[in-house]
């Protein structure tokens, strides 16, 4: 074959020209191998990327809602590639494989860690961001989404069809699909439902030979890993399909805010005990963060008591009163909404506009640091006590905690069921988060997360000491970015993250991709 066929020219001088690139460049022989592979010009322009393409920066911050890694020395990608088909997916990882790059995988930009954007290596970005159909089918209970959808877009694209039918994900409705199901995906339905990626039934996936597999195709073990055992591991996810779930045309949801002079430690300490035992169509969860004081020029600490419950507010009065009296739950602490309206209500949005979960910037960008534990024994309240004065300090100014029930269908999936493996006896996951707005504040912040995330170690889970992967923390441990991750050096995170579980993912991934095609810091090694 020649260097050039005569039809491929014109396709090669277009992508040349509109990016600025020529093939002197060390990704010179990448651009020409996609430019061979996507034959048309017009969707070269669209899809491909480079550093000295006007668009290439609002392409790359398009979704990045960690401004930690939005910074000038930050890593930035060789090229950005926006899929359009499923072949341009099947000729980016064909191109990286032969040309050297690391490919990063990013589905919506929610990537605490900011892995899925960022490498320390020669690397171009897979963005799903043209990927984010949502197909609902209410008569089956059923949805296809793509993985470059956010929550909300699911959300969404289910009550505008239906007020009856829901989907047990996430509360922060900018989250990418993608990610979220790889993960986990913990939200206000876990306690009824489990979590969003127990209900995922069939899925589409490119692996590393560039393969179209489904669930029937791709097996059993490569379709449990997925559900669970983390992204950019396995292959490229381009769409899920999901179980919906029933929930009621009104849920009542509520807010009880309680600060250390109205006794929050005494009712956080008494929560802990109940929240767990509650009926499985009742979440609660409790928001620590600093607040005004009622004292002028003081500060304290709040805990926001929140709960939704899957029926009207005359049923969930007396069962509250009853099962947690100290709460003073109210009528006027309640409002009954729909579903839908009750995701906005959780992430902090105005109820009435439900279109607002179609907007993938409507909540404001910050740098951030986070942290994440599950608690399986009461803490006493002197812990309690010292673990809320942490949040007086200065450097938690933008600080808070989420604290969130476990419990009822969560104790009843088995712990090797999927790879997520907090279930059973698990009394609330906790996960911490810092944010700064400048970036002199950047270390001290880290600082503070990581003393706050030192003092719980004497009420965490232990042995190994749990953490929730969809929050990813680098702390943890991470793999060789170049050369060889061994077992052992792996375990170090995974174990945290994945428990026993973490050997059959090391396993499947040996099977699947022996040679590490798809790969970050805390990606699954193969043996």
């Amino acid at each position: 074959m020649k260097f050039l066929q005569l039809s491929v020219l014109p396709f090669l001088i277009v992508i040349l020209s509109l990016n600025g690139a020529t093939l002197a460049h060390p990704y010179g022989d990448f651009l020409h191998c996609l430019s061979l592979r996507i034959s048309n010009s017009s969707t070269i322009s669209k899809v491909i990327y480079t550093q000295n393409n006007p668009s290439y920066s609002s392409v790359l911050n398009a979704s990045i809602h960690n401004n930690r890694f939005s910074t000038p020395t930050t890593p930035k990608p060789y090229a950005i590639i926006t899929p359009r088909k499923t072949s341009h997916v099947q000729s980016t990882i064909y191109c990286s494989k032969n040309h050297g790059f690391q490919l990063r995988i990013r589905s919506g930009g929610h990537d605490v860690e900011g892995v899925s954007y960022v490498s320390q290596v020669p690397f171009v970005i897979l963005d799903l961001v043209n990927f984010r159909d949502v197909n609902v089918d209410t008569k089956n209970e059923v949805a296809w989404v793509q993985s470059g959808a956010t929550t909300g877009e699911l959300y969404y694209g289910i009550a505008s069809k239906t007020q009856t039918l829901g989907f047990p994900a996430g509360i922060c409705h900018t989250i990418g699909i993608g990610g979220h199901l790889s993960g986990g995906g913990f939200g206000v339905l876990g306690r009824k439902y489990g979590l969003a990626i127990d209900h995922v039934i069939d899925a589409k996936l490119v692996d590393a030979n560039g393969r179209v597999l489904r669930r029937k195709s791709m097996g059993e073990d490569l379709f449990w890993a997925i559900r669970g055992g983390g992204g950019n591991t396995f292959g490229v996810v381009l769409a899920w399909k999901v179980k919906l779930v029933p929930v009621p045309p009104v849920v009542t949801v509520f807010t009880v805010n309680k600060n250390l002079e109205q006794n929050a430690t005494k009712i956080f300490h008494r929560w802990q005990y109940i929240a767990h035992k509650l009926p499985k169509d009742l979440f609660t969860t409790v928001w620590v963060m600093k607040v005004n004081s009622s004292q002028v020029g003081k500060k304290t600490v709040q805990a926001g008591f929140r709960g939704m419950f899957l029926g009207g507010v005359d049923e969930l009065l007396p069962l509250i009163q009853h099962e947690f009296p100290e709460l003073g739950l109210a009528k006027e602490n309640c409002t009954q909404m729909s579903w839908v309206q009750s995701i906005l209500y959780f992430g902090g949005l105005p109820i009435q506009t439900v279109d607002i979960l179609l907007n993938r910037h409507a909540l404001p960008v910050s740098s951030l640091k986070a942290k994440t534990d599950f608690v399986r024994e009461p803490m006493s309240e002197t812990g309690i006590e010292g673990f809320m004065n942490m949040f007086l300090e200065e450097e938690a100014d933008f600080a808070i905690t989420m604290i969130e029930a476990f419990g009822g269908r969560m104790d009843e999936i088995r712990e090797n069921e999927l790879p997520y493996p907090h279930r059973a006896g698990i009394l609330f996951e906790s996960s911490y988060f810092v944010q700064w707005t400048n970036e002199a504040d950047a270390g001290l912040c880290i600082n503070w997360i990581r003393r706050l995330y030192s003092y719980m170690a004497s009420y965490a889970s232990k042995s190994p000491r749990e953490a929730y992967y969809n929050y990813k923390d680098l702390d943890l441990g991470t793999n060789n970015i170049i050369g060889y991750t061994s077992y052992e050096q792996a375990s170090v995170w995974g174990l945290k993250y994945f428990k026993n579980n973490f050997k059959r993912l090391v396993q499947i991934k040996t099977k699947v991709d022996p040679m590490n095609f798809f790969r970050n810091e805390q990606s699954i090694p193969p043996l």
